[in-house]
């Protein structure tokens, strides 16, 4: 499909970083199985490395050769360069274009790797406005990370697995957990400390509501 096709529901996004094979990518990738394919720049290489032939490819290109471009879009993609003197990253770029296409399920792949800086950044696209209401995550090796607001939400996973609950921006208020080992009773997580990292899924149908604030979840199956 092209860059005029129909919107999907879905979106795989592919960052210019590490894979990181594994369970979380696996399931992304099969549940993500016909969905749009967006790569940000040099992420058109981990997609190809999945068998995937990207829909968009977005950014200043500077890292991929005039020779994988010419594959890329004798593939079919379409390649959208953008200046490489920008506000934005490659991968805020391509998560806006999943947006703009109505992508309303997103997994992004490649968005870990060697450098810190790139990686809190990626983390902290997930709270871009045009992403609200969507269900977005980035998914590397065993883990899967995500964003959530106030209300009640459920926490994927199995007894014995691991979650985070790690506030972002400030403090998250009235937390109350169901189902996991360390509970917690309208209570307040403090941006800061590390009080909400490794608890542990106690029983089927976890969930965490909070009142006010944003918690980065974290998945990972098993102990961490």
């Amino acid at each position: 499909m092209g860059e005029h096709g129909s919107a999907p529901a879905r979106a795989l996004v592919f960052a210019n970083g590490d894979l990181y094979d594994g369970p979380a990518v696996r399931r992304a990738l099969r549940e993500g199985a016909g969905a749009l394919v967006i790569a940000a720049d040099g992420g058109a290489r981990l997609a190809l490395a999945c068998d995937l032939i990207p829909h968009l490819v977005v950014g200043d290109m500077d890292s991929l050769s005039g020779e994988e471009l010419a594959d890329l879009r004798a593939r079919g993609a379409t390649l959208r360069r953008v200046a490489a003197e920008k506000d934005e990253t490659d991968l805020e770029l391509a998560l806006l274009a999943a947006a703009q296409r109505g992508a309303s399920w997103v997994r992004v792949l490649g968005a870990a790797g060697g450098r810190l800086d790139q990686a809190l950044a990626n983390v902290l696209l997930l709270t871009l406005g045009a992403l609200a209401g969507r269900d977005v995550r980035l998914v590397a090796g065993w883990q899967t990370l995500w964003l959530i607001g106030p209300g009640e939400h459920a926490l994927d996973g199995e007894p014995g697995d691991t979650i985070s609950l790690i506030p972002l921006g400030g403090d998250a208020r009235g937390v109350r957990t169901e189902g996991l080992r360390y509970p917690l009773r309208d209570e307040a997580l403090r941006f800061g400390p590390a009080r909400g990292v490794s608890n542990v899924i106690a029983a089927a149908g976890a969930r965490v509501a909070l009142v006010a604030g944003m918690l980065v979840v974290v998945h990972t199956p098993g102990r961490a």
